[in-house]
C-alpha cells in the first residue's frame, strides 16, 4: 500500500467527535447551570457560545436541545417521572439533563435513531455524571423509547447476546 494511499484512508481518532455529540455535551453544560444556577436559557446560550471548542458543536442541534429542554421542561419532567424508581428531586442535574435530552431528542428529532440517542446520552452520563449514572440513564431512556418510538424500537433487530424484558410476544410467536 503505497504511503499516499494510506494517508487518505486515516481512521478517525477516538478522540474525534460529531459535531452533534459536541452540541449535546455543550447542551448538557448549559442544562446544568439552568438546573443549578436556575440562569435564563438566552444568557447560558450567549455564555456557551464563547467556550472553547464551540465552533466545533452542530449550533442549531445545541440551540434547540437547550432552548427546547428549557422551554419544554414541565412536559419532559412529566415523560420521565413515572420511569423514575425515586422523586424527581433525587435525580442529579447532570443525570436529569441528560434525561432532558434524551426525551426531547426521541420527540423532536426523528432523523436521530433511538439507538443513538440512547447510547449518546449513557456515554453524557459516563463522561459527566456520577458513578453508575449512565445505567440509570440507560434504564429509564430505555423504556422511553419503547414509549415513544415503539415502533422503530420493535423494528429493531435485538443485539446478539442482549436480554430485551421490553419486547412483548406477538401472537403466533
Amino acid at each position: 500500500m503505497s504511503t499516499a494511499s494510506h494517508s487518505a484512508q486515516k481512521p478517525r481518532k477516538a478522540t474525534d467527535k460529531s459535531a452533534r455529540t459536541r452540541a449535546r455535551e455543550f447542551a448538557l453544560q448549559a442544562l446544568y447551570q439552568h438546573l443549578v444556577g436556575r440562569h435564563a436559557a438566552v444568557d447560558i446560550d450567549a455564555f456557551t457560545r464563547d467556550l472553547a471548542g464551540f465552533h466545533k458543536a452542530d449550533e442549531a442541534h445545541f440551540k434547540a436541545l437547550l432552548h427546547g429542554c428549557v422551554e419544554q421542561a414541565g412536559a419532559l419532567d412529566a415523560l420521565i417521572t413515572p420511569l423514575l424508581d425515586r422523586p424527581l428531586t433525587e435525580i442529579a442535574p447532570i443525570e436529569r439533563g441528560v434525561l432532558w435530552i434524551g426525551a426531547y431528542e426521541f420527540q423532536h428529532c426523528p432523523d436521530v435513531p433511538w439507538r443513538v440517542v440512547l447510547n449518546e446520552c449513557i456515554e453524557l452520563a459516563k463522561s459527566f455524571g456520577g458513578t453508575d449514572g449512565h445505567k440509570y440513564v440507560n434504564g429509564v431512556l430505555h423504556q422511553l423509547a419503547v414509549r415513544l418510538r415503539a415502533a422503530e424500537v420493535d423494528a429493531a433487530p435485538a443485539r446478539a447476546g442482549a436480554r430485551s424484558s421490553t419486547k412483548v410476544a406477538q401472537p403466533g410467536s
